[in-house]
């Protein structure tokens, strides 16, 4: 009969602490350094007080630990209520939803600063925010076709997506910030997207009307 492996509730506890206290460190590091280029597990093995094994034990690679800081931002910051946006009724309202989300995102810790340097800085985990990046334009393409009904061109819902996209972004966010409240930066983003889908609703409606 093959052993069972067995893990202690003990021996468990410590790893999760000890997994914590490595994504905590990582944190630390990306706010506190002025360029990403300074996060190595080395360093964040460091300032957790744990071996660089052990780092590497837990997350397998750089990308990876980068990769858990920046869920564990995202968890703390909010991201993950995008998945009840899809289900609002109403698709504009939704939106609304997504440009509040993201900047109470980019607000909530300076850290994501040093993370977004990496799109382009840092070309190991730039493809993974790249990735991530394309899921909040997917979001954005299906709540556009929604509140269009699928009657603009195609062509035309992607210029808008690409707009959005572009407004919703960390830079955009930081652009905005210094001489406005996260409110006041949330109030003026949302009345541009409001724009570019007020113009797309409107050229759809003069198309639909031309067509009869």
């Amino acid at each position: 009969m093959p052993k069972r492996s067995y893990v202690s509730p003990a021996r468990a506890s410590a790893a999760a602490e000890t997994r914590e206290r490595i994504i905590a460190a990582g944190a630390h590091l990306l706010r506190k350094e002025a360029s990403i280029a300074n996060f190595s597990l080395d360093v964040v093995a460091k300032a957790a007080g744990v071996t660089r094994l052990t780092v590497y034990n837990q997350f397998g690679s750089r990308r990876g630990l980068l990769e858990a800081v920046f869920d564990d931002i995202a968890r703390q910051g909010g991201l993950f209520e995008l998945t009840e946006v899809m289900s609002m009724a109403d698709p504009r309202a939704a939106l609304d939803r997504v440009v509040a989300i993201f900047c109470g995102f980019w607000a909530h810790d300076p850290a994501i600063g040093g993370l977004n340097q990496a799109i382009a800085t840092d070309p190991e985990f730039g493809e993974a925010l790249v990735a991530r990046n394309e899921r909040r334009r997917e979001l954005l393409t299906e709540l556009i076709t929604r509140i269009t009904e699928k009657r603009a061109a195609k062509l035309s819902v992607q210029d808008a997506v690409d707009l959005i996209f572009a407004l919703t972004c960390y830079p955009t966010f930081a652009t905005l910030r210094p001489q406005r409240s996260t409110e006041e930066v949330c109030r003026l983003l949302q009345t541009a997207c409001h724009a570019a889908v007020d113009a797309l609703t409107l050229e759809a409606r003069g198309s639909a009307e031309r067509k009869k």
